[in-house]
């Protein structure tokens, strides 16, 4: 995650994600996205790109029903993405949302699906084991 033209992007992504954090249903509220998305080819995003996948994720764990998605692409730096709402389900009388996640950088593909529940206004990962477990 470090390469060197990357120096200051992690500062940047998790001030953008404290920030996020604070507001009561915004996409980092989902979770930590910052956290989530290392290993993929979001590790790559300038802040623009960023931006862009907050901004679509705060859209799919809000308003957007089953089935859809949204989509985001910065022209700029080639890197886009989806966030496609597989599923609105109720887990221990959560609200929650399966995402499929897929981001593109020019140099890396990538998809995740992911279980977000609202706890107390905020968006948390919920492991499929969780989900089992009832």
């Amino acid at each position: 995650m470090n390469p060197s033209h990357l120096i200051g992007l992690p500062l940047l992504r998790s001030a953008a994600c404290a920030l996020v954090l604070a507001l009561p249903v915004g996409p980092a509220a989902a979770q930590n996205w910052v956290g989530l998305l290392k290993n993929t080819p979001a590790e790559r995003f300038n802040d623009e790109d960023l931006r862009l996948f907050l901004d679509a994720s705060s859209k799919a764990l809000s308003d957007t029903p089953a089935g859809q998605g949204v989509q985001w692409q910065n022209p700029a730096s080639g890197s886009r993405g989806e966030l496609k709402v597989m599923k609105v389900f109720t887990w221990r009388d959560l609200p929650c949302r399966q995402l499929r996640i897929i981001s593109e950088t020019t140099d890396r593909k990538g998809s995740s699906v992911l279980n977000l529940c609202q706890v107390k206004g905020q968006w948390k990962l919920v492991s499929p084991s969780e989900l089992k477990k009832g």
